[in-house]
């Protein structure tokens, strides 16, 4: 199998006119042609899944936020491009090489599910991709795509948790990307009643928004969808279900935007049907590794375990990278050949999540930044710990209760990760707390800047980023939700 292009062309699409040339606008075309609940069971058919991560079945996803239409206030569509995956670069590179998809697809979710906003929400150090969704908005805007439905652009924080759906809905309404317990299909944007609670027992939401009853509210629901879901939905909606299918497998129709980063000759992106080996993707991307090196080891993101050598040939689908006790993610891919350590890699993964963790759920931020500390010992041989031994167990005994009363995924990440680290490698960890093996400063795991010329740019600045999200030079000792205690106040700002 070779790099296909059905979201993402080989060449930028320029201009309006281009994207009109190369058939753009048959899918809005076709949308409002048809009977809203006709197109979503189209979308169900086709078998389309969210690309951000999680894998949620899209025309699910549609039917459920049209059920919970607001009689009172229309939906909300909200284009979910804060990238943030360590190892992820596919949505800034579409909506770099067309954006006019990308608001096409949103465009028409709008018509479909009732929805008089499109919101693109970005972070705003992707100057770039701002500046491309903005003319192409301008371009859509004189054409009369959008007559009756506001399109605008969100630009949030640096934060890892802006990417999160229902924190990414926080910073819309200008507070700090903190996840709520109520999902989007279930109150959207704008909150309306007050909730008791305070968010640092677990039992308030957070800022003041109040689940949806058993019928309908006043609040409106919102649809939040990744950059690469909503890429596939115009051909899907102007050329059927069945068009779609006839690349992919059964479970995972269509095709996957890969990243591949890493121990690799060339870093960069490419578009593949999904079931493609994995191997494939890593070699036709990077082109392997260096020579005379081996490929030991994929990280996939820092969402889900380990990928090692023996496990390479598994398709790139949902269901290939489950039944390796790994997972698809958002097929960012970091390569590491036979110079790796894996401890080294365990504590870069740890602190990443430890620090970007909003610290609503304790055990999540706490247990977090004592696992950190611990693996942080064991990679560098820390002769001011008395064993590491002891530490390698008290890691153990943390991510088992890290992910106590966590309500996003961000708790489940750290612990799946770093113990599949320890589970694959084992003897790498026993070589550390012997102090056998050479002393390793952690891996910097960080968001990937941009990919230039082969070259991979991970976010060096988050090497002296604190826990509580500031880049001071010593952390205050205080989680992000204890210092914006006024979370329910429109005056977030990044850091």
């Amino acid at each position: 199998m070779t790099i296909v292009h059905r979201v993402l062309p080989p060449h930028p699409v320029e201009t309006f006119d281009d994207y009109l040339a190369e058939r753009g606008g048959r899918g809005i075309e076709a949308a409002r042609a048809a009977v809203p609940a006709d197109v979503i069971s189209e979308l169900e058919a086709s078998g389309l899944r969210g690309r951000g991560g999680a894998g949620f079945p899209t025309g699910r996803k549609w039917r459920t936020v049209a059920d919970y239409c607001s009689p009172d206030n229309p939906a909300t569509v909200v284009v979910n491009a804060a990238e943030g995956e360590p190892g992820t670069l596919k949505d800034r590179t579409l909506l770099r090489m067309n954006p006019f998809e990308i608001i096409e697809g949103a465009l028409i979710a709008a018509v479909v599910v009732g929805a008089d906003s499109v919101i693109i929400a970005l972070k705003s150090s992707f100057g770039p991709e701002i500046a491309r969704v903005e003319a192409a908005m301008d371009a859509i805007r004189a054409a009369g795509w959008a007559d009756g439905i506001a399109m605008s652009i969100h630009t949030g924080p640096s934060e890892y948790l802006y990417g999160e759906e229902t924190a990414l809905l926080e910073s819309l309404d200008g507070r700090a990307p903190f996840p709520r317990i109520a999902p989007p299909f279930r109150r959207g944007v704008d909150e309306v009643v007050e909730t008791a609670g305070d968010v640092n027992s677990g039992s308030g939401l957070s800022a003041h928004v109040e689940m949806a009853g058993a019928t309908h509210s006043e609040a409106a629901p919102t649809l939040v969808d990744n950059v690469e879901t909503i890429a596939n939905v115009p051909r899907i909606v102007w050329r059927g279900a069945e068009w779609f299918r006839t690349e992919g497998t059964r479970e995972s129709p269509g095709t996957m935007v890969c990243t591949v980063t890493g121990a690799v000759q060339h870093a960069g992106v490419g578009e593949f049907p999904m079931g493609t080996p994995l191997r494939e993707v890593i070699e036709t991307i990077g082109g392997g590794v260096l020579p005379g090196r081996t490929l030991t080891a994929v990280l996939p993101g820092v969402s889900n375990p380990v990928i090692t050598a023996d496990q390479l040939d598994a398709p790139l689908s949902y269901e290939g990278l489950a039944a390796i006790g790994s997972g698809l993610g958002s097929a960012g891919f970091i390569v590491y050949d036979d110079t790796f350590d894996p401890v080294a890699v365990a504590a870069g993964v740890s602190r990443f999540l430890a620090v970007e963790s909003c610290g609503q759920c304790t055990p999540c931020k706490q247990d977090g930044l004592i696992i950190s500390d611990r693996l942080h010992s064991l990679a560098t041989l820390d002769d001011t710990r008395v064993d590491l031994q002891q530490d390698k167990v008290e890691i153990g005994r943390r991510l088992d209760s890290v992910i106590t009363g966590a309500r996003c995924s961000l708790a489940t990440q750290h612990q799946v990760v770093v113990a599949s680290l320890m589970a694959a490698f084992p003897a790498a960890f026993d070589a550390h707390v012997a102090g056998t093996a050479a002393a390793r400063e952690p891996e910097l795991i960080a968001e990937l800047v941009d990919i230039v010329d082969g070259v991979a740019r991970f976010d060096e600045t988050f090497r002296g980023k604190q826990p509580d999200w500031t880049h001071a030079a010593r952390d205050s000792g205080a989680s992000p939700v204890d210092r914006f205690t006024d979370h329910r106040v429109n005056t977030f700002k990044d850091s």
